[in-house]
């Protein structure tokens, strides 16, 4: 854990200074210089105390940095194709169990040939266009602002029933880590 390295950084982005964190906490400047250089782990009531002192909690200290905020700038977006049809796919954000994608498919496209099932749960909403879903023995049509979700693990089939490209905005989670795109 590089925790040191996430205090010097809270620290300076909200410029107190060493002293000042001593001087709240009680502890030395050359501790407080050991902590922020990972050249010793702090206990957790002194972490507690630091936290304090920067005014976050506790829990942000511990955090790893794969689980911090990940930021994903529109311009930076992957973009991938799926399925025959190659749908659009961009990438919005993910974590270890959840992604988010906008996915547009032109007129009469589907997420495959027929229904198919992976693991997971799936929630959409259509952001433009006409959508015609299937899940098992459920059918619905939806249309811009309609949302639905299911378990990904029944057969289900997504299809764009108008005339112009629709766009749906889909979460994905996953119990294991995210594996490849199975929409």
């Amino acid at each position: 854990m590089d925790i040191g390295s996430a205090i010097r950084a809270i620290r300076k982005r909200k410029n107190i200074t060493i002293a000042q964190i001593c001087e709240e906490t009680g502890l030395s400047q050359g501790f407080m210089s050991q902590v922020e250089n990972n050249k010793t782990s702090p206990s957790i009531s002194t972490l507690e105390n630091i936290a304090q002192a920067l005014k976050v909690p506790l829990a942000y200290l511990l955090l790893k940095k794969e689980d911090r905020m990940n930021i994903v700038r529109h311009n930076e977006r992957k973009i991938t194709t799926s399925g025959s049809e190659k749908l659009k796919v961009e990438h919005l954000s993910s974590t270890k169990n959840m992604r988010m994608m906008l996915v547009e498919l032109p007129p009469g496209a589907s997420t495959g040939d027929g229904p198919h099932a992976h693991e997971g749960e799936e929630v959409h909403i259509v952001i433009t266009g006409r959508i015609y879903a299937e899940q098992g023995e459920d059918t619905a049509e939806f249309g811009e602002g309609d949302s639905f979700s299911w378990n990904a693990c029944t057969p289900h089939l997504v299809k764009n029933i108008g005339h112009d490209t629709a766009t749906v905005l889909i979460s994905v989670y996953t119990e294991t880590d995210n594996g490849p795109l199975l929409l």
